[in-house]
């Protein structure tokens, strides 16, 4: 219960790593707030789960890569939990596409959801700590592509290496209000955005083959992360890092 009474907003909260963290969140103590774009019934499966834990949910609609929709659901978040003391951004998709065939549509979209996407939500919830006077936690969810480049996924890296950069400005700048910032850099999970491609053999070899530990991870792998991240107590000096939960994907580079 390391979270006992704290409040907690995670954006793409119903399903794969974000479900995970929103009940990890809800094991440790914390009501939470789920965010979710399109399945309502994955939404509310989640806040089902979180309630039988005794804890405080609801779901909360809006796409994080509109202003308005944000500041809506950041809204009705802040209003039913009575104040937000951590963050976790997690909405993101992933797209496979060779450098020379992505079209602008396809860049705009990655880097709307998975960079813009974090600032919208980082500071309208910043925002909300900051007149509160709460010493909140934000933890970004980024990928070991911040670091390393990766075949076919020039528009996902470019945008997981703009949130290290966006992770380091947020906790610069929040530090002075006691809001610690930072970023979990998983690896290869399997999630719904990756599932077809891990069943493949060829890919799962190949990407096995530069993974020192050879393990593929879980949603589950990447919660005790963002729980200490999270923890004003455990991670007290702790802001401005990134955390790789990548089986040492990233000792060998690329």
């Amino acid at each position: 219960m390391r979270l006992e009474g704290k409040r907690a907003l995670v954006t793409g909260g119903s399903r794969s790593i974000g479900r995970g963290i929103a009940l990890g969140l809800a094991r440790e103590g914390a009501d939470v707030a789920v965010n979710f774009r399109r399945s309502h019934e994955d939404a509310e499966s989640a806040v089902r789960e979180i309630e039988e834990m005794g804890r405080r949910a609801v779901a909360v609609r809006g796409s994080t890569d509109s202003r308005s929709d944000v500041e809506r659901f950041v809204g009705e978040a802040d209003e039913f939990l009575s104040g937000l003391d951590i963050l976790v951004n997690n909405a993101g998709i992933l797209k496979r596409t060779p450098f020379l065939e992505i079209d602008e549509e396809e860049w705009d979209a990655i880097q709307s959801v998975n960079l813009k996407g974090y600032f919208h939500v980082g500071q309208a919830v910043g925002r909300r700590m900051v007149e509160a006077g709460t010493a909140g936690a934000i933890v970004n969810v980024s990928s070991a592509g911040q670091a390393v480049a990766a075949p076919n996924l020039t528009h996902y890296c470019v945008s997981k290496a703009g949130v290290e950069m966006l992770t380091k400005q947020m906790a610069l700048e929040l530090a002075p209000h006691g809001i610690r910032v930072n970023a979990v850099a998983p690896g290869l999970i399997e999630t719904d955005l990756n599932r077809a491609d891990i069943a493949q053999d060829e890919f799962r070899e190949r990407r096995l083959a530069r993974i020192p530990l050879g393990r593929i991870g879980v949603p589950d792998d990447v919660v005790g992360a963002v729980v200490y991240l999270a923890s004003n107590d455990e991670a007290r000096l702790v802001t401005g890092a990134s955390l790789f939960i990548d089986a040492g994907q990233t000792i060998w580079g690329a």
